[in-house]
């Protein structure tokens, strides 16, 4: 039986105490469309095998990427992820830890979030990392709130090329707390654009390379001119492997980084968890969110490590916190530190250097079919092709040839439904390639 502790006695009271007439009324505020009517299409009751039958099932309708001519990016892209990964974090003391509300007996913890920021902030080419953020998406709201923070103003001009889903999250965060988001419109090689809306109300330009569509600027001018303004350039991304061989942000003048690390570590699990990655300069630390773990000497003079800098509501005066950010994400981030020491440096930029070679590849062979129009100008591992009928219809038919095509920009954002979003990685074949070439061109 299920466990219904409250009488309907209590749960009049309880409705009486808030205000509401009934649970009904609690949701006000969600639109009837997305509301559930009546019960979900499943049997009220089955027995244990049953239940393993009809899971199953329903889990084979999913098509893993493994299975696939996989070319889907957009903010989520196939990596290989060594064995040794999935081996390392499923050991007992990462796997159950949570976050350390009493930090310096987790010792193992702290040093695996210390070795984390290091990679970070050397990955994105700032001063200081925290121990990392929900996901890209809304560590780019974070940072937008920063730099409104760190300039005390309430404006931030976000180019057209930025991921339409983190505009949203960051719309979403920004404007409940009086920041304005100006999003200008989407634009394949637009970044500087952010340049013409400068002025002294600006708190910062959010900007992105590779953007959305792939293309990867030079951010250095855009630096200049915001700082010339005192604004803060704020710099996303979602391709975290792009920085072993594009110049990371941080290095072109950017004040806050903040994007997407599942390339590094993380399988794609059907869209999380994922972990986001968040780095700046040492002189904003006190306006950044989250944590930072720092290195010490105990009183014997050995190593130990400790939280140097706790800014959110759980360790500090709720008005004084600077994020609500409740947890990091602890084992998303060990997988993206033990696949970083496991690459190294020059595994990174090897690794880096398959990707576009693979992009590359793929962009030869759709370039060669016949009505298609290559749209993004330089690349890393992913760009936006123009093909002569709309996008989303291409995609559908191809996943009925077992070949994922990408992403059609109109899913992201209404408008240029003609525009498909694809991505290679090092696990695309020569074979895969040509495969959705021959499909593509029977498909148009």
């Amino acid at each position: 039986m299920r466990y219904l502790p409250l009488t309907e006695d209590d749960r009049a009271r309880m409705l009486a105490t808030i205000g509401v007439k009934s649970v009904d009324d609690l949701y006000v505020d969600v639109p009837q469309a997305a509301r559930l009517k009546g019960l979900v299409d499943l049997p009220k009751a089955q027995g244990e095998l049953a239940v393993e039958r009809r899971m199953r099932a329903l889990a084979e309708k999913n098509t893993p990427a493994g299975r696939t001519a996989f070319f889907l990016g957009a903010g989520a892209y196939r990596h290989h992820v060594p064995a040794s990964v999935d081996h390392l974090i499923q050991r007992g003391e990462f796997l159950t830890s949570y976050t350390p509300y009493q930090p310096e007996i987790a010792q193992g913890t702290l040093q695996a979030l210390y070795e984390f920021q290091t990679q970070v902030a050397e990955l994105l080419g700032c001063e200081i990392a925290n121990a990392s953020m929900y996901d890209g998406s809304t560590a780019c709201a974070e940072a937008a709130l920063m730099a409104a923070r760190a300039t005390k103003r309430k404006r931030v001009i976000v180019s057209g090329g930025v991921h339409p889903h983190y505009i949203e999250a960051t719309r979403t965060l920004c404007e409940a707390q009086g920041v304005e988001i100006v999003a200008l419109a989407p634009a394949v090689d637009g970044e500087a654009e952010v340049m013409k809306h400068l002025d002294d109300t600006v708190a910062g330009v959010l900007v992105q390379s590779p953007n959305v569509f792939g293309t990867v600027t030079d951010l250095t001018p855009i630096s200049d001119a915001a700082h010339a303004k005192g604004a803060l350039l704020v710099a996303t991304f979602t391709e975290a492997v792009s920085f072993g061989m594009v110049e990371p942000p941080g290095a072109m003048g950017a004040d806050i980084v903040a994007g997407e690390g599942q390339s590094i570590g993380n399988s794609l699990n059907f869209g999380g968890p994922y972990v986001g990655l968040f780095a700046t300069r040492e002189k904003l630390v006190r306006s950044m969110p989250g944590r930072v773990a720092g290195e010490t000497v105990d009183a014997d003079g050995k190593r130990g490590f400790v939280l140097t800098l706790s800014t959110r509501e759980q360790h500090i005066r709720r008005e004084k916190a600077t994020s609500n950010i409740c947890t990091n994400a602890g084992l998303c981030t060990l997988a993206f530190t033990i696949h970083m020491t496991l690459l190294g440096q020059r595994g990174l930029s090897q690794l880096a250097e398959l990707n576009h070679e693979t992009a590359c590849a793929l962009a030869d062979a759709l370039a060669g079919v016949k009505g298609v129009e290559l749209l993004t100008p330089r690349f890393f591992n992913e760009f936006a092709v123009r093909l002569p009928k709309g996008a989303q219809g291409v995609v559908d038919k191809l996943a009925g040839q077992n070949i994922v095509a990408g992403v059609a920009y109109s899913r992201l954002r209404e408008g240029m439904d003609d525009v498909l979003i694809v991505a290679a990685t090092e696990t695309n074949t020569e074979d895969d390639i040509a495969k959705f070439a021959a499909a593509l061109k029977g498909a148009l």
